[in-house]
């Protein structure tokens, strides 16, 4: 176990180079100057240059990639001379629009869409996987059939159309609540659940359908397994036979998906995120994208990889506790 931690650790890390050397190609290699970017076209020459000597667009490319790779891990020295900036570790560099240091305004917004995602994947998991083990344990009945259409219906409807409706039944024709914003779970935890139960339904009614289908068919297929019959012959009651040997064998494709959704949603939920006005990572990434502040969007993109190949760690190790056929083959 301790060789293959080791071996996928090296494989996230080489994962996450390749990432980082492609979108720095990509951002520093663009026909636009960064420095005429940051200072604005009215700068003089003199102030351009001093710039990219403290952005150290000076020097050669693998020198800056160099440089910023190296500064992730332990800190850097932007510029030289009298304009030296120490960035501190880890230096993700500093953005062009508010000159912030870019690890801090990741920060900022974190916690924003980690209760985004926590919350929606919570609803999502719960409900999907329900609704698909009860659709899988009445096959064919009025109520399988009913749960099937639903979660077809609702797998239609994409979040740029649910978000809004929901915003206005509820916010402004029901008027329940105000419209949503964010409150750090610190000042109030009943606060931040209302202003973010909006946005988790958004996000749910989506995977939760998508889910559903994925657990039902997974599910009626464990169940006509022969070792289900044989636990039944055994005399074990249905519940037993249904959670402890139906349920975790089905789990082990809804754990893939969960890990790759939970993942990705962690690295910004963009569409869900500019809908309800959450300043979480999905917003920042848009208005860097929008001002073209390469540092905060390079950012942005290495952290949502890192949560995505994590999560595809941590999916892989919890295989074999799901699934003890898994851990027998390893």
């Amino acid at each position: 176990m301790i060789i293959y931690l080791a071996r996928r650790l090296a494989a996230v890390a080489g994962v996450l180079l390749v990432i980082c050397a492609v979108t720095f190609a990509i951002f520093y290699l663009l026909p636009t100057d960064p420095a005429v970017t940051a200072c604005g076209k009215s700068c003089s020459p003199e102030r351009i240059a001093q710039i990219r000597n403290q952005m150290g667009l000076d020097r050669p490319l693998p020198a800056q990639f160099f440089d910023y790779v190296t500064g992730i891990f332990a800190g850097r020295t932007l510029g030289t001379g009298q304009y030296a900036i120490e960035c501190g570790f880890p230096c993700l560099g500093y953005s062009w629009q508010s000159g912030q240091p870019v690890w801090d305004l990741l920060l900022e917004s974190l916690p924003v869409t980690f209760s985004l995602a926590v919350g929606a994947a919570t609803l999502w998991m719960v409900g999907g996987l329900s609704v698909g083990v009860v659709s899988a344990l009445r096959k064919d009945t009025l109520l399988d059939r009913t749960l099937v259409v639903s979660t077809v219906a609702a797998a239609a409807l994409p979040i740029y159309f649910v978000g809004p409706m929901l915003l206005y039944v509820v916010v402004q024709l029901l008027q329940l609540m105000p419209y949503p914003g964010y409150t750090p779970f610190g000042e109030g935890p009943l606060t931040w659940a209302q202003n973010l139960v909006l946005a988790w339904i958004a996000l749910a009614i989506l995977s939760a359908a998508m889910y559903a289908r994925q657990s039902r068919s997974s599910m009626i297929e464990t169940m006509g397994e022969p070792y289900i019959r044989t636990a039944r012959s055994k005399g074990l009651h249905e519940r037993t036979v249904v959670v402890k040997h139906g349920l975790r064998a089905a789990l082990t494709p809804i754990v893939t998906i969960f890990g790759m959704d939970l993942g990705g949603l962690m690295g910004g939920a963009i569409i869900t995120e500019s809908i309800f006005g959450l300043p979480g990572i999905g917003k920042l990434t848009v208005n860097s994208i929008t001002a073209q502040d390469h540092p905060v969007v390079l950012g942005t993109t290495l952290l949502a990889a890192f949560f995505i190949v994590i999560a595809n760690l941590v999916v892989d190790l919890l295989y074999g506790i799901v699934d003890p056929r898994v851990r027998h083959a390893a």
